[in-house]
Order: structure tokens, then sequence, then C-alpha cells
């Protein structure tokens, strides 16, 4: 199958974001990603997708709404809906019905930074999504880049020194959204897991100093979502959109962590009885399944069923396990880098059943 690198969640002037559609896509072209989809609030902007191009490169801008009840308090609920065919923020005050009605308008929807905790230092409340009656949801925001920058501002100084020095921020998705995931996935029902940036691009001024905080080409380097294609982009449009909300829907993804390296090339799949199968698929159990995991090279790795970690591999680019249970299977990985074991890729899993 072919990689395609794309970020998602990101804002612009339609709602609290400060670059412009073209911005955003000539940032994601000078950082090489293959597409990227933008999630302003409560408004579907429309007329901005396309292509751009400019020499060799290419990058795909899709736009999609992050929807929320604005009169609820305190806020909670936002939800990611892609690749609608209509604004759908009218339904935000019941989450359900939104993802309902999105689904009937041909969209995906991933719930958004499902743990987002408050930051009263920087006056942030808690966004976290409280709603969990809701089903039939695509996915979940398995890890948002502004979320855990929030979680990790316990004064001023801390949110000044994060931002002068970002690289310091990321070590992989919240414990408790892991949990939670896992929780979702013991229902007997997929849930595929992206990650985010929430770029906003927000300037601040310190007395005769300014900063953006972060820009998108910092972003576009760090939480990405690799998916599997059938086949590679074209260049085409339609076909190419098409193909990332397909791969996207299956779960034929993985979040990777590009700022430490690359993440591309990672692989895991399962081989059985019946042929083999990737992330978002299912296979039998009969006869044994056999997972292969192939890594950029090699660093910690641990297979994880239902949750909880069956096998560990360390220092390993290359590592397989034989399985003979029915259940959900998964992969975490990570690395060491700026003096602390960082996440680095974080799989959707493959369904033994």
């Amino acid at each position: 199958m072919y990689e395609a690198v794309i970020n998602l969640h990101m804002h612009t002037p339609y709602s609290d974001g400060f670059y412009t559609h073209e911005q955003i896509a000539r940032a994601a072209l000078k950082t090489q990603l293959d597409g990227v989809i933008v999630t302003d609030h409560n408004v579907l902007v429309k007329g901005a997708e396309r292509i751009f191009r400019e020499g060799d490169g290419r990058t795909l801008l899709l736009v999609g709404e992050e929807i929320h009840d604005r009169t609820r308090q305190p806020q909670k609920n936002h939800l990611l809906v892609l690749g609608a065919d209509r604004e759908l923020a009218q339904y935000a005050t019941d989450p359900q019905y939104l993802i309902d009605t999105a689904r009937r308008a041909g969209g995906l929807t991933f719930i958004a930074h499902p743990v987002d905790p408050a930051a009263p230092a920087v006056g942030q409340e808690d966004l976290s999504w409280v709603d969990w009656e809701v089903h039939d949801f695509t996915g979940i925001e398995l890890w948002n880049g502004f979320s855990e920058f929030k979680g990790r501002l316990k004064s001023i100084p801390h949110a000044l020194f994060y931002v002068f020095f970002p690289s310091m921020i990321a070590e992989g998705p919240f414990t408790e959204a892991l949990k939670l995931w896992d929780r979702l996935l013991a229902r007997g029902q997929p849930v595929v897991a992206i990650g985010g940036s929430d770029a906003h691009a927000l300037p601040i001024r310190i007395g005769p100093l300014r900063k953006t905080v972060f820009p998108f080409e910092f972003h576009f380097r760090c939480i990405n979502t690799h998916l599997l294609l059938p086949q590679p982009l074209s260049g085409e449009f339609s076909s190419d959109r098409q193909a990332i909300y397909a791969a996207l829907a299956a779960g034929r993804a993985f979040i990777g962590y590009d700022l430490p390296a690359s993440t591309h090339g990672f692989r895991f799949s399962a081989l059985g009885k019946e042929g083999e199968a990737v992330m978002g698929e299912r296979i039998s159990v009969e006869g044994g399944v056999t997972f292969k995991i192939r890594l950029p090279f090699a660093t910690e790795c641990i297979l994880l069923k239902d949750g909880v970690p069956i096998k560990k591999w360390h220092k390993r680019d290359l590592c397989t396990f034989l399985a003979s249970e029915k259940g959900v299977y998964r992969v975490e990985v990570y690395l060491r880098f700026l003096g602390k074991r960082r996440g680095w890729i974080f799989s959707n899993p493959i369904y033994v059943v």
C-alpha cells in the first residue's frame, strides 16, 4: 500500500485562527505534507478546497467543521465533521443527532480532544468530551497537540518556556485518552484514532517581543496522521479527496510524531489463514495469526491486546508475534528525544475475530 501524510484540525480567521487557507496550504507545501484538513468552529467554509502546487510539490487542502454548542456552559463536546456535504453546526445542541445527521450527509465524525484539561494559569477551561452515551461516531482525536500544550501549563513561566521551546512539549497522548480509547474499542465497534494539531498560529506580544504560538510549519512537522492507500494520490482533486476520506473511515492509519524522526514506513499487519489484514481490518483467529511490525529504525515497540501490553521489544525494527486469541491488537512505539521517552507511533487496531 502507499502512504500519504496529512495534518488535521486547524483554524483560520473564519473562527479563531490567524493563517488563511492559502497560508496553511503554503506551509503544508513547505513541509511536504500530502494534505491538510481545516476545521473552523461551527462554519463550513465553501470554495476553499483545492490542490495547491509549487514546483514538483502538491498538497490537498480539505475543509470540515469543528462543531460544538456555543450556548452550553461550560463548553464541552467538540466534534470534528469531515467530508459532509453541508454545514451542520445548527445540530450542535444534540451530539447524537449531530453524529447521525453527519453520517447521512456523507461525513465522518471524530470526537475532538476527548481529554482536554483546564489551564487556569492562562485562562483556558476544560474542553473535554462528556457525553459518552453517543455511538456510531467514526473515531476520536487520540492525540491533540494544543491540548497537550495546555496540559503542561501550570504557570505563566511554564507557558513562556513552551512557547519559546515548543519541541519540548510532545510526549504522547494523555494516558486517560489511551484508556478511554481502549474502553471504547472494548464495546466491539471500530473506533478510528487520529492525531490533530488544533493549530491556530496565535500571535502574542510580551513587551517588545512578538511571537507566534505556534507557526503552522512547526505543527506540520509534529503530530501527523499517516494514511495507507491502495494507490498513490493522483493529483486529481475528487479522487484524492475520496481516497483520503476512505482511508480515515476504514482506520487504515497511524499517528506519527514526525519531529524527532520521520515515522514514514511504519507498517503493522497480520497474516492468517484467510490472508493478510492491515490496520482497521478484521482477520479470523482460526489457525493462528502472525503479526508483523516494521519500524523506520530500531527502537522500543509494544504490542497491546485489549489495551494490555502483551509483548515488548527493545532496539528492534522488525517484530513478529504469533497470536491465538481473539481481541483488539494495536501498537505503540517510543523513542528518546530531548532527554525524555516520548511517544513516536500509535497504530490503529487490527481486529482478530
